[in-house]
């Protein structure tokens, strides 16, 4: 009866993670960051996620030979070198999403 129930509350609780996840996924966040965390994010956490993609690439050198005969190479590269990598280099100052910060378009008048 115990494991019937944790079986329902595990598997309730797995639907509601990938829902609230694909909706966070579906919303397109503008984000204004702060001069606080523009500085945090200068001093401390980029220096953190290029020791952290620094890490990882001797950890994928290190694994490689392992990971390309299960053949997921590529997908161990991408979590420990790309992911960190975009993170700390294509990310706008203070932001907390990976990715370019989008330009407003300027329409010329003619």
């Amino acid at each position: 009866m115990t494991g019937k129930i944790s079986h329902i509350v595990i598997t309730a609780v797995a639907v509601c993670l990938l829902a609230f996840s694909s909706v966070g996924h579906a919303q397109a966040i503008d984000e204004e960051p702060s001069a606080l965390a523009m500085t945090g994010d200068a001093l401390f956490v980029r220096p953190a996620l290029f020791a952290t993609t620094i890490v990882g690439s001797v950890v994928y050198l290190v694994s490689l030979p392992f990971s390309a005969l299960g053949g997921n190479a590529a997908e161990a590269g991408e979590v420990l070198v790309v992911g960190p990598a975009k993170a700390t280099f294509v990310r706008c100052l203070g932001c907390t999403r990976t990715g370019r910060k989008q330009q407003p378009i300027e329409q010329s008048g003619n």
